[in-house]
């Protein structure tokens, strides 16, 4: 899967944060509440345990003189100062507020007393006969207390009856059932993110071979989506498949209408350059003259024309050391009486998006452009510069091309020399058909003191 780039929307990215995102928020929760849990369970327990220790003081404790007298107990705990477990009977006064006495108090508390919330008589009073849970502070710094009291009559006297203990190992168990939880949460996280990851990997692994397949048709390694996709994907693929063909077909018709132009336009040409020739005259001259721009008008659209067609179309790929190959040889044949050497580079593996024919024709005028005003060698390299482009590079020996008009012959029909042969489009068809292919031309000097022509032109996958 592929996430790409943040900036970039990613249906993989989407799927998956969305599938996590609500995991781990549903785990959250999961953990807050059963820690919740946890420590009311465990509370509920203290609560129990600490009231069996208030119901034994109720039903052991005597009013006699005057006072409310405590059972004898049996819990060393309650013996041992400081002990953390602790007990307390204590009468209401007329103001609302507690009285203990040194006499009705567990041994533990020496010579402290249980500092219970201001509102317990209160509370106590509300639900007679039931345990009232609260929270105080101990008689040693920084111990918190849990307790429980209840109301209750003897022997005419209300007294309210006490009991605390220290909370600290309680809290230490909900601590570690937090930390135990957490971890055991983070590790399912963890296997429910890796189980979010894989499961969209395999549910959208279809469309990743249909963008396979769709790439290698615009690259020419295919001429159709051939696979068989999920009932969800199939209408694309075959909506795809039709759109191919639908481009395919238009492009045959535009080369079909472009061959029947050419061959409407060129045969009346051929017929006024023909009878200009056999008469004679300054009319017959001009006729002559504005003919053969005539022809170089209509080669120039149609070549422009078939290569835009080409080039839309998909499927088209041509190796490009078999190029350089076959051209290096036939041109070393033309210029043979110049001893013209052509030392030619390109990867086996290079190959040129596009079809045969357009190559041929852009490095075939660049190299024969190289021959023509090269004095002994030419030197052509072709390399990738990137997944998506190719650079060809042409280099000769001769006089090469000063700044100020590497523009001006570029132009359509323009020449270095008036005298030399050929028609002087040269670098214009070059420049033409990379542009075709957006592509681009670029003249410098080359290292053999000639000119250089560099091509950038659209490169296939091997």
């Amino acid at each position: 899967m592929k996430l790409g780039g943040l900036a970039r929307p990613s249906l993989a990215r989407r799927l998956v944060l969305l599938a996590v995102g609500w995991s781990f928020a549903a785990l959250v929760v999961t953990a807050v509440v059963l820690a919740l849990l946890f420590q009311q369970a465990a509370l509920r327990r203290f609560d129990q345990t600490l009231g069996i220790l208030v119901d034994n003081l109720i039903a052991g404790s005597t009013y006699e003189n005057g006072s409310m007298i405590a059972p004898a107990f049996t819990d060393a705990r309650a013996l041992r100062v400081y002990s953390g477990l602790y007990w307390t009977i204590a009468e209401p006064t007329q103001d609302g507020r507690l009285l203990a006495r040194a006499s009705s108090r567990s041994r533990s508390l020496w010579d402290t007393e249980l500092r219970p919330p201001a509102d317990l008589l209160q509370r106590v009073r509300e639900t007679p006969g039931r345990l009232v849970a609260f929270d105080a502070i101990g008689p040693q710094p920084d111990e918190h207390l849990r307790g429980v009291a209840r109301i209750a009559t003897i022997d005419g006297h209300e007294s309210v009856f006490l009991a605390a203990e220290d909370r600290a190992p309680i809290d230490r168990d909900v601590r570690n059932f937090i930390a135990a939880t957490a971890l055991a949460f983070l590790v399912l996280g963890g296997g429910l993110t890796a189980a979010v990851i894989a499961q969209v990997r395999v549910g959208l692994r279809p469309l990743f071979r249909l963008q396979g397949e769709v790439a290698a048709v615009r690259r020419g390694k295919a001429d159709r989506v051939q696979e068989a996709y999920p009932t969800e994907l199939e209408p694309l693929a075959e909506e795809l498949n039709a759109l191919v063909l639908h481009n395919q077909e238009t492009v045959e018709r535009q080369r079909t209408h472009v061959g029947n132009l050419a061959h409407a336009l060129k045969t009346p040409i051929s017929v006024m350059m023909t009878e200009a020739g056999q008469r004679p005259g300054p009319l017959a001259v001009v006729v002559a003259r504005q003919a053969e721009l005539m022809r170089q008008q209509v080669d120039h659209h149609l070549r422009r024309a078939r290569a835009a067609a080409r080039a839309q179309g998909p499927g088209e790929r041509t190796p490009v050391a078999e190029v350089l190959d076959e051209l290096s040889r036939t041109l070393e044949r033309i210029f043979q009486e110049k001893g013209i050497e052509i030392d030619w580079d390109a990867p086996d593996d290079l190959w040129f998006q596009g079809e045969r024919q357009d190559l041929l024709e852009i490095a075939g005028n660049a190299m024969e452009n190289a021959g023509k005003w090269g004095k002994r060698r030419v030197r052509v390299r072709a390399l990738g510069v990137g997944p998506e482009r190719l650079r060809l590079t042409v280099e000769d020996d001769g006089p090469g091309l000063p700044p100020e008009r590497r523009e001006e012959v570029v132009r359509r029909g323009a020449r270095l020399d008036e005298n030399a042969p050929g028609s002087g489009l040269g670098l214009s068809i070059i420049d033409e058909l990379a542009r075709a292919y957006r592509g681009s031309l670029s003249l410098g000097i080359s290292s053999l003191g000639g000119l250089a022509v560099q091509i950038d032109l659209p490169r296939a996958e091997a």
